[in-house]
């Protein structure tokens, strides 16, 4: 339930660290994004297909709630992290697409409806 498709990664590295500069530090960037069942209520326990609106879902499946996503005011785009200190700053710039709505739509199989599914808005 993302918009962004172009980012490539690239892991990066800078020799020079420690006592004798022999040490490599690896910036081998981590994602934690929650999953759709973090993001909703309603899907825990139960087969749940979400798709972006639009797409045409099979004839075996029932829709079983709308999602809309809003996209945030602000982009991370870098981050300074300071060894010294152990900090990590993010760096932004404003997203050009900035409250735009996205929709999705929950489905699930016809002989298992389950509950209604929507955003979970914490």
């Amino acid at each position: 339930m993302n918009v962004d498709h172009d980012y490539v990664h690239k892991n990066k590295s800078v020799k020079g660290f420690g006592s004798y500069g022999d040490i490599m530090i690896r910036d081998r960037k981590m994602y934690v994004a929650p999953t759709p069942f973090a993001l909703t209520i309603g899907t825990e326990g139960h087969i749940t297909l979400i798709l972006p609106a639009g797409y045409s879902a099979d004839e075996r499946l029932v829709h079983r709630g709308d999602l809309i996503r809003i996209e945030s005011d602000q982009f991370v785009v870098g981050y300074r992290f300071d060894l010294r200190t152990n900090d990590l700053e993010a760096e932004t710039v404003p997203n050009p697409g900035a409250d735009t709505k996205h929709e999705f739509l929950a489905y699930r199989p016809r002989s298992e409806p389950g509950p209604v599914v929507n955003l979970d808005e914490q």
